[in-house]
């Protein structure tokens, strides 16, 4: 489609290069002309008399307008209507230190979709995987980002009317890049910096500067959650027994001093602060009490309440009033729950969203982004992420919307349907457990990484027909993947998965069975299913590499293809074991003479739920590293 833009449109100019190819339109003075006008006010998008019109504020909201106007004039020839941003920053959080490290065009695909979306703000949390000169271990091996490409990203982005936001840790969650040697001096725990160090400061000095410099924003998070083991390390052993609110502080209060002198605007994840005040460490502790004294000497710097848990918007507005309490103005961050296995857990985002967002907006909070972390090894694809952005993103721009809605915009901004990406949920909302999935099982992952001859989660599993399910699931996924073509890779796969599991799931717990039943007919007989099943799973590594190549960085995959090798392997062996059992060379085979159990261990199981736990507690009883 052509149009003629009027007005001054010299700002949005190199964005709108950036989008033409995705919008399917062309700049032409023959074109379909549309008034563009910048002023103080709602976001309005019209066309009336064969002539549109977008006036806005922000830039961003350009873009989301242009992206209205042409989603409605595909649809309806006239038509005005205005939006009430609801926030001053709404974005989101992508997490580049699990593994996988997204890729520079991977980013910028990103940033177009929420730029659609009308989404201002996006963070790259970066651990160690940012380049620091003066540290070259630093993000070794790791996928590190270049300063050039996080320029590049900040400034495609900058065009698009979003502001890139470096997110860092100066306290914990730095494990990988305090296990080399050049640490040493400024390690407390294995995850925690040495507080009080000058050593420690002169790196924190170094890490600020490397991570701000790409960026033109002035602000920055500074990380500083989850330290749990503050001051019970090396610290100890310097000094004594601190309080560790004592520590925090002067801790906070060294950093920020950095950051003042570099004249930037800090915020953190304010977790620390109502952990050290609650009796038993709890972050979302109502009773939690901070001291007087430690509130009046938190330094300034902006407070981030992270929760993805709630379901209940009253929570939500006293934990608000709590952290406004603290400190004025505080950022909330909500979860898009990517981290949840190997597939989304959409039921979860969706319900946490809604009350949370409610809240914010009844609380009058002004900033907020979603976060899509990747814990243990970043299985989950990122793109996966699409649907609560967009549900964020409606969420700022409107007090209430319908689901109708919802779906309009996300086939707008993706090109993809929601209802076919809803079908991820799938892979783990299944039998046995309850909707919405707000246990969080992960029955995706347990059934894919599960040892075959071991197999700790089949009693979880008895009598659910999983098999099943998985195999109607992956008809489905194959008529989604020809219906959204742009995404048919990401389709692909998760029918894949659901291919594999339609034999893996169940295939433990019948192998025990027969194992039982001393039949060994029946147990040759399983000897081809185990090859089919070596078979369908090589295919979803393959399947599952050319979809993280696609847009990631290549470090961090081997830890995946390691777990695909961890189960081919196994397979193997089953196989080894059958036939030695078959042919009478043992005469039992002691894995299967094994009772099973319900899991009960980390994450142990609950009502509604199958279960839900971390690789190395799914492969294996014994200890794996």
């Amino acid at each position: 489609m052509k149009l003629h833009l009027t007005g001054d449109i010299s700002q949005v100019e190199k964005g709108l290069e950036q989008l033409l190819k995705d919008l399917g339109i062309e700049l032409a003075k023959e074109g379909h002309r549309i008034q563009v006008s910048q002023r103080k006010g709602p976001l309005s998008v019209k066309n009336e008399n064969q002539e549109g019109e977008i006036l806005f504020q922000e830039k961003i909201h350009f873009f989301r307008g242009l992206g209205l106007w042409l989603e409605h004039f595909a649809a309806e020839k006239d038509f005005n209507f205005v939006e009430y941003p609801q926030f001053t920053m709404q974005g989101a959080m992508l997490d580049s230190s699990r593994n996988a490290v997204m890729t520079v065009d991977g980013i910028k695909n990103l940033l177009r979709n929420i730029a659609m979306m009308g989404l201002n703000t996006l963070m790259v949390y970066t651990e160690d995987t940012y380049t620091v000169k003066e540290y070259p271990y630093f993000g070794y091996m790791r996928g590190r980002y270049t300063e050039e490409e996080l320029k590049e990203c900040d400034q495609y982005a900058a065009n698009l009317g979003i502001e890139m936001i470096p997110c860092i840790q100066t306290l914990a969650h730095l494990t990988e890049a305090l296990k080399w040697n050049y640490a040493i001096p400024i390690r407390d725990t294995a995850d925690i910096l040495l507080a009080g160090a000058k050593a420690t400061y002169t790196f924190l000095e170094h890490l600020i500067e490397a991570a701000s410099r790409p960026f033109q924003s002035k602000r920055i998070h500074i990380g500083m959650d989850e330290a749990h083991q503050l001051g019970l390390g090396k610290y100890l052993d310097k000094h004594g027994y601190e309080k560790r609110f004592d520590i925090m502080n002067k801790h906070l209060q060294e950093v920020t001093a950095i950051t003042e002198s570099k004249k930037l605007q800090p915020m953190i994840w304010s977790d620390m602060y109502f952990r050290l005040g609650s009796k038993h460490g709890g972050y979302y502790d109502v009773e939690s009490e901070i001291p007087e004294s430690v509130v009046s000497s938190i330094p300034n710097t902006q407070l981030v309440y992270w929760d993805y848990y709630h379901d209940d918007e009253q929570f939500y507005r006293t934990f608000i009033r709590k952290h406004k309490a603290l400190k004025d103005n505080p950022v909330f961050a909500g979860g898009v729950w990517t981290w949840n296995g190997i597939s989304p857990n959409y039921g979860k985002a969706f319900v946490t969203t809604e009350a949370a967002l409610r809240a914010c907006k009844k609380e009058k909070v002004q900033e907020i982004f979603v976060t899509m972390w990747g814990d243990n090894g970043a299985e989950t694809p990122m793109m996966t992420a699409l649907p609560v952005l967009q549900l964020f993103a409606e969420h700022a721009y409107h007090t209430t919307f319908s689901e109708e809605h919802l779906q309009k915009r996300f086939h707008f901004c993706t090109g993809a349907h929601l209802d076919d990406f809803m079908l991820f949920n799938q892979l783990d909302e299944t039998p046995g457990v309850d909707k919405d999935n707000l246990q969080t099982s992960n029955p995706s992952k347990l059934l894919l990484w599960q040892d075959i001859l071991i197999g700790l989660y089949d009693e979880n599993i008895k009598g659910l027909s999983l098999n099943k399910h998985y195999a109607i699931l992956a008809a489905k996924l194959e008529q989604a993947a020809k219906r959204n073509t742009d995404w048919s890779l990401l389709f692909y796969f998760y029918r894949q998965l659901s291919h594999v599991l339609s034999i893996k799931a169940e295939l433990g717990r019948n192998l025990k069975e027969t194992y039982d039943k001393q039949n060994r007919e029946r147990l040759q007989e399983m000897i081809p299913i185990l090859e089919e099943v070596k078979e369908r799973v090589d295919t979803l590594r393959k399947t599952h590499r050319t979809l993280w190549f696609s847009f990631n960085k290549p470090f961090g995959w081997e830890i995946i293809e390691i777990r695909y090798g961890g189960v081919l392997a196994r397979i193997e062996t089953v196989m080894y074991r059958l036939n030695q059992y078959i042919d009478g060379d043992i005469n039992k085979i002691d894995e299967l003479e094994e009772e099973r159990l319900y899991f009960e261990g980390p994450y142990p199981m609950q009502t509604g739920s199958l279960g839900r736990n971390l690789y190395h507690r799914i492969v294996t009883a014994g200890n794996l590293s």
